[in-house]
């Protein structure tokens, strides 16, 4: 990063020049990364408090679909799932991977099992269909094709996936404050997003979200400690004045409302951990239709994570020239289990959130990070109401500034004079906020990559590890017109 950018955090001492203090410090790496427990801790909570949504939102987003014989999942015991894979699975990145990479179910995924492989089987089965594609993905990891798949990436295009990443939480931070909507389909209109409700900023959240980021915004400017976590709890307590003092009503709030709970503590339901049926998808749609949507989670959660890992590795400076973190076998092995993890609770397929940026905002650059934000989501088993407090228009400002810190610390490093590179980079970047979606960014740049390097007569500079990626990228972009062809629909 340039030394006039901003930077949430000081991050001296040079990594590396201090000996470890404690065996805490020596476990984690604290001193040699330049880091103290102090900035771990509060970007363990910052991770935390920009994640706690997703306890409220994937059991929104599963529970809305039904299986193909009309059941629906509890919505409590959904929480529970939720909150328990996510906190087991981000402990486990912080002890074998040593990274500030938080784990949660996946947005993008999750809509994938509720929405297109449960109406066609059993919710066993479709979590099924999860826990195989995990597998998958863990022999690849094993394999070592997973890692050779990321060193094929070039720098540019692997600089433009940390750029993508950085507008595409922008993106949805705005979104999920309310600062931006998409425009009804009753408007008829060609706009898909516009300012607010209606074109106007409207309704005391987000105000709630504007003060939030500028008091961010001039905190991190004036390089105050604990500047995003500090916003966070703010603009969290603004909130709930707000609540209390103007009386607004729920529905106004989205997904968590900023108000004092009525009681502190919730009982857990386990009712849906291990409840799944690894083949009975194949039963239901067939071999070959289960294959399709075993492949199309496969490859949803191996570039989600892989673009995630690379960002937000990138972000708090771990990568070495090569873009590569240390422990990378293991923290991708971490990943792939879950992956399963995630199927096996019937949370959806667990994989890296980008949201882990917030955090390494903060200043947390070990798995340390890890141990406290997962910790939070095991302690939300049982204080799910407290941990649904924090609105998302007192998380969403911290998203906002992280995805400035990535992209003015990655924007000039991309070789803008060579076309071949610099427009699949655009193409990468633009895409993962345009379609909502990470891999869907990675795929359209890396077939960019290869089609224009073959045009301009440079075939031989493509890895061929990366012309299988492209055609892999083909078949899933091209998924709909294949099953239809194959008479699989």
């Amino acid at each position: 990063m340039p030394p006039s950018a901003p930077t949430p955090v000081d991050v001296s001492p040079t990594p590396g020049s201090q000996p470890p203090k404690n065996a805490l410090d020596r476990f984690f790496h604290i001193s040699e990364r330049g880091s103290t427990i102090g900035r771990e801790l509060r970007g363990g909570l910052a991770t935390f408090f920009a994640m706690a949504y997703i306890i409220v939102l994937n059991p929104i987003i599963l529970g809305a679909g039904e299986d193909k014989y009309h059941h629906h999942l509890d919505n409590a015991q959904l929480v529970t799932a939720t909150a328990l894979m996510a906190g087991l699975c981000t402990l486990l990145m912080g002890v074998l991977g040593n990274v500030p990479i938080a784990i949660a179910a996946g947005l993008g995924i999750n809509a994938v099992v509720s929405l297109q492989l449960a109406p066609k089987m059993s919710w066993p089965d479709a979590m099924g269909m999860v826990v195989l594609a995990g597998l998958a993905l863990m022999l690849l990891i094993a394999s070592g094709l997973r890692q050779r798949v990321m060193d094929a990436i070039p720098g540019g295009l692997r600089r433009a996936i940390a750029i993508g990443i950085g507008l595409f939480i922008s993106l949805v931070g705005l979104v999920d404050a309310g600062f931006v909507n998409r425009n009804p389909d009753s408007a008829h209109t060609t706009v898909p997003l516009g300012l607010g409700t209606g074109g106007q900023l409207q309704g005391w959240p987000v105000l709630v979200f504007v003060v939030g980021l500028l008091l961010m915004v001039v905190l991190t400017v004036r390089k105050v400690k604990g500047a995003i976590l500090i916003g966070m709890v703010a603009t969290a307590v603004l909130a709930i004045v707000l609540n209390a003092v103007a009386h607004v009503p729920d529905a106004n709030w989205g997904l968590a409302v900023p108000d004092v709970p009525d009681k502190i503590f919730a009982t857990p339901d386990f009712g849906l951990i291990g409840h799944v049926s690894l083949f009975g998808g194949f039963h239901e749609v067939g071999i070959l239709t289960g294959c399709l949507f075993v492949f199309t989670v496969l490859l949803s959660g191996f570039f989600d994570g892989m673009g995630t890992i690379i960002g937000v590795g990138e972000e708090a400076g771990l990568t070495d020239e090569h873009g590569n973190l240390p422990r990378m076998g293991r923290i991708l092995m971490v990943d792939g289990i879950s992956v399963a993890g995630g199927g096996f609770g019937s949370a959806s397929a667990n994989t890296c959130f980008v949201e882990s940026t917030a955090g390494v905002g903060e200043g947390a650059r070990t798995g340390l990070a890890n141990i406290l934000t997962g910790a939070l989501f095991l302690l939300a088993l049982v204080l799910t109401p407290v941990a649904t407090v924090v609105p998302s228009q007192a998380a969403t400002p911290a998203l906002i500034v992280v995805g400035f810190l990535i992209l003015s610390a990655n924007i000039r490093e991309i070789d803008w004079s060579d076309f071949t590179v610099a427009i699949p980079a655009f193409l990468t970047m633009i895409m993962m906020p345009f379609t909502y979606s990470i891999t869907n960014g990675i795929g359209l740049g890396v077939l960019a990559f290869i089609v224009l390097r073959t045009a301009t007569g440079r075939f031989r500079e493509i890895p061929w590890l990366l012309d299988v990626v492209g055609l892999c990228f083909l078949v899933y972009f091209a998924l709909n017109p294949i099953e239809q062809v194959l008479g699989v629909r």
